[in-house]
């Protein structure tokens, strides 16, 4: 199997780095099983300034509530520079360190021109950056990650050749998807199956087996629409038990009840085969479960998925109430040790989705 992950998106080299030392501290060589694409994107630091710069300008501008929510990482920004090109830092720029100094004292010109400028607009002091000594940080962490930056499209297509399995796994909600998802409140790229074609450089139509991963309920992290969700004692249960805290930020994630309408409609432009539903175990306890299976607005049923943010935020959530199970199902192995209750859950979703179910998480182990 090759694992492939995050290919073509944008990566914070230090915060790699720091992830490659705790593996090797537990032991797991790293070597020729990690392979970064000469063509990802950088995240650079006057990226994550402009992240923070950006969101305090329109909240200046438009107030709070027009904040994306994003999570400060200067990831957007550098997708940014993807699209504008000339002023894109990308993996193989790192491997030339004259050639990464020229570039980059130009770019941070460019750069310090910008956020000075959106410094103005959001009332915030700003030290112009210093090119020079960007490029001494960056080119050492190019020292430790040069071995494994190569052309990963040649790679996968000589693995195809050799007929090896390729694993290619998404990042992000689907409702994140910077086209189909509640734009503006996405992230900056493609998060579904979609995604892998123009990322990896394989061609269409190559997977045999996409995996939906689902929880069991609802969670969404920083603003944006959220048809489900609620705001009482239910969600801070569903937090607490299911752990719903940022990976990356460790910010509470907002809860709610199971939206099958999303599920239907992100499974359906990526093309799913099968759904995997995650957290089952946090459901067991409470009385009765909610599970909405469609919207309507102005009692009205809705004929197609919202086309972004604002129009979702319009809709109503039709409830299929359902009994809850009591028991608790960590100890479950077999789809017939599963109550009743929960079987029903799991069928429930079947119908909606018209995908199947094929596997279920009842626990945080193993």
């Amino acid at each position: 199997y090759i694992s492939v992950t995050g290919v073509q998106t944008c990566a914070l080299p230090i915060l790699l780095i720091e992830e490659m030392n705790t593996l090797v501290g537990k032991g797991i060589v790293i070597g020729d099983n990690l392979r970064i694409s000469n063509r990802a994107h950088i995240v650079m630091p006057y990226h994550k300034q402009q992240d923070a710069l950006l969101e305090s300008a329109i909240a200046k501008v438009r107030g709070d509530r027009n904040r994306i929510g994003t999570t400060g990482r200067g990831i957007g920004p550098a997708y940014s520079d993807k699209m504008l090109r000339t002023v894109a830092i990308r993996a193989a720029d790192l491997l030339d360190a004259e050639g990464f100094r020229e570039k980059l004292r130009y770019i941070v010109t460019i750069k310090n021109a910008v956020l000075g400028a959106m410094a103005d607009v959001a009332d915030q002091p700003f030290t112009p950056w210093d090119a020079d000594r960007i490029a001494e940080v960056y080119l050492g962490y190019a020292e430790v990650i040069r071995s494994h930056i190569c052309d990963t499209t040649v790679l996968l297509h000589r693995a195809m050749a050799d007929g090896k399995k390729l694993l290619f796994e998404g990042a992000n909600g689907s409702m994140l998807d910077i086209d189909h998802g509640t734009f503006p409140y996405v992230t900056s790229s493609h998060c579904g199956s979609i995604g892998i074609y123009g990322g990896a450089g394989v061609p269409g139509g190559i997977l045999g087996r996409v995996v939906g991963i689902v929880k069991a309920y609802t969670t969404r992290v920083g603003a944006g629409p959220f048809t489900t969700e609620l705001d009482d004692e239910i969600s801070n249960r569903i937090r607490e038990r299911g752990r719903e805290y940022g990976t990356t930020t460790g910010r509470p994630r907002r809860c709610g009840w199971l939206d099958l309408a999303v599920i239907k409609y992100t499974a359906a432009i990526s093309g799913v085969t099968e759904l995997s539903l995650m957290l089952l175990d946090v459901l067991a306890g409470f009385d009765s479960l909610q599970v909405c299976t469609d919207y309507t607005v102005d009692g009205k049923p809705v004929d197609s998925f919202p086309h972004d943010g604002d129009a979702l935020a319009k809709v109503e959530p039709v409830y299929c109430r359902m009994p809850g199970f009591s028991e608790e199902i960590t100890h479950c192995r077999q789809y017939d040790d599963l109550p009743g209750q929960a079987k029903a859950y799991i069928r429930l979703i079947e119908e909606v989705t018209d995908v199947p179910v094929k596997t279920i998480s009842v626990g945080p182990r193993r």
